[in-house]
């Protein structure tokens, strides 16, 4: 009797775990991200011109309301629309660690200086 009921609940655990499954799989299906998540789309670098490389980004994001694609730490991440609204660039902290982020003059973007003194600038698009 007793295996029996432990048989039961076993099928009964394996059952819940499948309905949870598929109830998943239908709101996260194949190629969606899950909410407040980005992903690089494409990578394009072009170091044709001496001592400057330009980089082009892509990115693809599942941005939670009240926020808007952009970037943190150097990767693209959901950040607050107000951030980017009023060009704020350096709120959303997109420079690595120990690098310093600046506004350039007309807003366009930031530049984010490495402590060897070497920049990089980022203009959004």
């Amino acid at each position: 009797m007793q295996l029996l009921k432990a048989l039961w609940a076993l099928a009964g655990a394996a059952i819940c775990c499948f309905l949870i499954f598929v109830i998943h799989s239908q709101f996260l299906k194949e190629g969606q991200l899950a909410a407040g998540t980005c992903e690089i789309v494409t990578l394009d670098r072009d170091s044709s011109q001496p001592r400057r490389t330009i980089a082009r980004q892509t990115a693809r994001c599942a941005c939670k309301k009240g926020q808007i694609a952009g970037t943190t730490r150097a990767r693209p991440a959901c950040v607050d629309a107000r951030i980017i609204k009023t060009k704020q660039w350096c709120e959303m902290l997109p420079c690595l660690e120990g690098e310093g982020c600046d506004l350039l003059i007309n807003k366009s973007g930031w530049t984010c200086t490495q402590p060897g003194g070497r920049i990089k600038t980022t203009t959004p698009v």
